[in-house]
């Protein structure tokens, strides 16, 4: 009994010494052991798109063929079926026009894409697939 009363004796000090040490060494490990916040809002990028080139100057207009001719084209719009436009074409555009006209031309609702010019209305670029001639 009395190693075990001096065990105790020793004991006791000691407890009270790692006791009122613990909140201090919790603390520590607390601010030790935070987690680590990774920032993922930054995306990876692994292949950039590369925006196609616009014709500069020129606006864009998508819409159905209402008549098609050498001379001009008439579309209606693609998403307003009361926009309709009619557009001189250009000299280049009007040989390119000739061409389709010669394998049967552009048929009404055919969707072509015109790129003008604002203040003249004269189409500079159009692309579309003419439908089989009737």
């Amino acid at each position: 009994m009395k190693s075990f009363c001096k065990k105790a004796a020793l004991g006791l000090p000691l407890l009270i010494a790692v006791a009122t040490a613990a909140p201090q060494r919790a603390a520590a490990q607390a601010a030790a052991a935070a987690p680590i916040v990774v920032d993922t809002a930054v995306p990876i990028i692994v292949n950039a798109a590369k925006p196609k080139p616009k014709p500069t100057g020129l606006v864009k207009f998508v819409g159905l063929v209402q008549n098609a001719n050498v001379a001009q084209i008439t579309l209606r719009a693609k998403n307003n079926e009361t926009n309709i436009q009619t557009f001189s074409l250009s000299q280049p555009m009007s040989e390119k026009m000739q061409k389709i006209v010669d394998k049967g031309g552009f048929q009404y609702g055919d969707k072509v894409t015109i790129f003008y010019n604002p203040s003249t209305m004269q189409a500079a670029k159009f692309k579309g697939k003419a439908s089989k001639p009737i």
